[in-house]
């Protein structure tokens, strides 16, 4: 008992010359508490647990610094090497002897859960924004035991967790022990009953995928990906609606983050039930098109590879009739135009397996898109020459606008409509226009933008004439 009041004297490290006989004297009495509890048997009794507990959250529970650099720019954790924890050979010691305690064959759970409570909890959660590595592989592993010797706690431990997710996906983006936090989940949820309770099912859609969105995704997206897989292990049914989730956040011009959706739906691909997979072929290999078509050579070889895992071509064989038609014309654009050799090779392999699985049908694409290229250049040239006589059409109006003359006492007149001559002779330029009578200009307009309008129902003079009459009036 007085080793552990000797060890709640906290000491600063950030003057490292000051008090270094009594940091030592502490550091010695720590390892004397580990190897008491470490080799002893019997030893542990009640009195000892409060002062555990309260020898472990005096050194421990501290405010946690937000990151910063001295100077520069902005603290990023994916650039910018972590601040360790001065005092770590102290605390480090005190996380040992804790775990000791805890897995100790004498530890006695109804003695230790007034003390370990929710507000233990909530403390130790705080502790995972440590910027040191050290710390957070020991916090993991701490609460992954206070998780399973508690079960008066799990689902607050698991609650707390979610709120430290909704915190950082939708206001802060920013904590550095995301990743553990994922790893002791993806140890809970291998340990889920079936089926599945509705909580659960939840957290993985309100939680797990959006996860996806941050942009600090690298930082833990192992650990996420190997969530995901373990939920599809434990439920098919939930491949759906796990995989448009992926599509919708799915990255549209950051390269790196699309090749770890890439890695994600190839792990993905490896727990899919063939009847899941059907549900999702369309949408997937609508995206999956766009990532062989991408410029970005390390996006489309890593969509390429998936060629070369033999569950993914099974799946494929067997639904090449929805697959081939979505995946043909970027294949074959590729393999004429992408500036990297090697993604010709593998464009090569992919064409050559849809050849084998379904020659006629492969044949039909290879058709329909030569079909469509020759079609190409006179669409664009009919589109051009619809654009031509626009402008023309605008620069005659153009024309016939200046020619706007003054009238009267200030009054604006429209200009004389050009006719050509009749046996009524010319006629004043204010009399009336009967229907029908529409000038060449205004019905040559309304002709090309009856033209422009996918030339729908062709339409009388009536039009013009209506033109004409509101430029006169």
């Amino acid at each position: 008992m007085q080793k552990l009041d000797q060890c709640n004297i906290i000491f600063d490290f950030n003057d490292a010359s000051g008090d270094m006989k009594s940091k030592e004297i502490k550091r010695l009495a720590l390892h004397e508490l580990l190897d008491y509890v470490a080799q002893n048997r019997q030893v542990i009794s009640e009195p000892m647990y409060p002062r555990v507990v309260e020898m472990f959250a005096k050194n421990l529970f501290r405010p946690i610094p937000p990151p910063m650099n001295p100077q520069g720019e902005a603290f990023d954790p994916e650039e910018d090497e972590p601040v360790l924890e001065v005092a770590w050979p102290h605390i480090q010691v005190v996380y040992e002897f804790f775990l000791r305690f805890i897995e100790s064959p004498d530890f006695n759970t109804n003695f230790a859960k007034q003390y370990i409570d929710h507000g233990f909890v909530l403390q130790l959660l705080e502790l995972f924004d440590s910027e040191d590595p050290r710390e957070r592989d020991f916090l993991k592993t701490t609460l992954h035991r206070i998780y399973g010797k508690f079960l008066n706690l799990r689902s607050f431990i698991r609650r707390s967790i979610n709120n430290v997710f909704f915190q950082f996906i939708y206001e802060t983006e920013r904590f550095n022990g995301i990743a553990e936090l994922l790893e002791i989940l993806g140890s809970i949820i291998n340990g889920f009953a079936l089926p599945l309770k509705e909580e659960h099912k939840l957290f993985l859609t309100r939680v797990l995928i959006p996860l996806h969105k941050v942009k600090s995704l690298s930082m833990y997206h192992p650990q996420l990906a190997y969530c995901i897989v373990q939920f599809l292990e434990k439920d098919a049914a939930l491949t759906e609606e796990v995989v448009l989730g992926l599509l919708r956040y799915w990255p549209k011009v950051n390269s790196t983050k699309e090749v770890m959706f890439l890695n994600e739906v190839e792990d993905i691909f490896e727990v899919m039930d063939p009847a899941e997979f059907a549900k999702v072929q369309e949408p997937l290999f609508n995206q999956l098109a766009k990532s062989v078509a991408s410029p970005h050579f390390q996006v489309a070889e890593r969509a390429l590879y998936f060629w070369n895992n033999e569950y993914f071509c099974n799946l494929v064989s067997d639904n090449v009739d929805v697959i081939l038609p979505i995946m043909f014309a970027p294949l074959y654009e590729n393999s004429k135009g992408h500036w990297n050799r090697t993604i010709h090779g593998m464009v090569y392999n992919a064409m050559k397996l849809f050849m084998e699985v379904n020659p006629q049908l492969f044949d039909e694409c290879s058709h329909e898109y030569t079909e469509q290229q020759n079609n190409a250049e006179a669409i664009k040239q009919n589109r051009q020459a619809k654009w031509d006589r626009l402008a023309a059409l605008a620069e005659q109006m153009k024309s016939g606008a200046n020619g706007i003359t003054a009238g009267g006492a200030g009054g604006i007149v429209a200009p004389a409509v050009q006719r050509p001559s009749t046996s009524r002779g010319n006629s004043s330029v204010g009399s009336p226009l009967r229907e029908g009578d529409g000038d060449p200009l205004s019905q040559e307009s309304s002709r090309r933008m009856e033209q422009l309008r996918l030339q729908d129902d062709q339409r009388g003079g009536g039009g013009g004439s209506g033109r004409k009459d509101q430029a006169v009036r």
